[in-house]
């Protein structure tokens, strides 16, 4: 499976194609709506969120409620472009006056790197693809690999760890609760206490014109054994996922399982030792390993965590240069959110999604979902007998 995304940030649309997804899996058009809308919801996010309620269409691909084995198209439309058609309008300009130009590039953003990369001297040219608002295509996407793996019995949950300075407890709790109670919660976190203090830490970041990033987990059940795979480099599952987490945008880091803790114990506390019981087969007593282990899953919870930087687009401007004078001035600003953490932890759901979508296609038959579910439940007998 694959797919590509396309539009800009005040464009018409947003597009996505998915190729390569089962025929005859059940299409919920409403279950995509809900991840969309998941997605503008989380204490802290700006005022775009008032302006898009972002509902998919679907132009092919899906009939009668099915997928048809065809390419499907996505197609968001953007509620806002009634107020950029002239500004963003892929007609020539007639009075060669280029409206709304940027010549301003902001620190922490792609403007001047995308601007000079690609020769443009307008770096709205770059700002409005490289924009976070590309991320709701990712999430249509991700919710139409959620449909695929919650048909092979696999969920995917997210939770919100750490925002600003504030660290969450640890809360261990079965996946469909944490569903539930995440989705309660404003900033996506299972623990109440840190969760009220992280919405304070955000209402003082607002005050103060400043932003704040934070750390996302998600949480992956019912894998099994031998996705991915140990013998090239690129077929190796934890390092797509972790290139699938660090390509959404602001995030700078990734672990699996302990991660970067590993660095700090011994090995005896870092690898799981490997148990076998009767009617489930092979599995580990602990999952510091995080699911993965040799590029595979290892049919343990994948545990995958991202960090998120701080917005960059500030109400107390950070300083920069003029691309045309050269001199120096206070950035501009294009909109702002305080936080995007809780947001980021639904994007970062759905990329997941996608990668073990991916992996699943990969290793099963999957031209259909027939044969896709058939093989999973054949290899998941051999697996316990094993």
């Amino acid at each position: 499976m694959r797919y590509l995304t396309a539009g800009e940030s005040h464009g018409p649309q947003l597009t996505a194609i998915l190729e390569g997804v089962p025929s005859n899996l059940p299409f919920s058009v409403e279950k995509i709506n809900e991840q969309l809308a998941r997605r503008q919801k989380g204490y802290g996010r700006g005022r775009r969120m008032q302006i898009e309620k972002d509902q998919v269409q679907v132009l092919s691909g899906v009939r009668h409620g099915y997928t048809t084995g065809a390419p499907i198209t996505l197609v968001v439309e953007n509620k806002d472009w009634a107020h950029w058609q002239g500004i963003m309008s892929a007609e020539p300009v007639e009075d060669g006056e280029v409206k709304r130009r940027v010549a301003r590039p902001r620190p922490g953003h792609a403007d001047l790197n995308g601007a000079i990369k690609y020769h443009q001297r307008d770096m709205r040219n770059i700002l409005e693809r490289s924009s976070a608002r590309e991320t709701t295509m990712r999430v249509a996407v991700g919710a139409v690999a959620r449909q695929l793996l919650e048909a092979c019995g696999i969920r995917v949950a997210g939770q919100v760890l750490q925002i600003g300075d504030v660290v969450a407890k640890r809360i261990d709790l079965p996946i469909e609760e944490q569903i539930r109670l995440t989705e309660e919660s404003p900033v996506r976190c299972l623990d109440k206490e840190a969760e009220s203090r992280m919405m304070a830490a955000i209402d003082k970041a607002k005050e103060e014109g400043d932003s704040l990033g934070g750390i996302v987990e998600v949480r992956v059940e019912g894998v099994p054994i031998g996705l991915g795979s140990h013998v090239q480099w690129d077929r190796k599952l934890d390092g797509r996922l972790a290139q699938a987490v660090m390509s959404i945008q602001a995030f700078k880091g990734v672990e699996i399982g302990i991660g970067f803790e590993a660095a700090g114990r011994p090995g005896s506390q870092v690898h799981d030792e490997i148990i076998w019981e009767e009617g489930k087969g092979f599995t580990r007593k602990t999952n510091r390993a995080g699911g993965l282990e040799g590029g595979m899953t290892n049919g343990m919870p994948i545990i995958v965590r991202g960090v998120m930087k701080p917005i960059p687009t500030l109400y107390k401007p950070l300083m920069s240069v003029d691309i045309d004078t050269k001199e120096p001035f206070t950035a501009s600003i294009e909109r702002s959110d305080s936080c995007a953490v809780p947001a980021a932890s639904v994007v970062a759901e759905a990329v997941v999604a996608w990668e073990i979508a991916r992996a699943i296609c990969e290793k099963f038959p999957a031209d259909a979902m027939e044969e896709l579910v058939d093989g999973i439940r054949q290899y998941r007998a051999y697996m316990e007998r094993f």
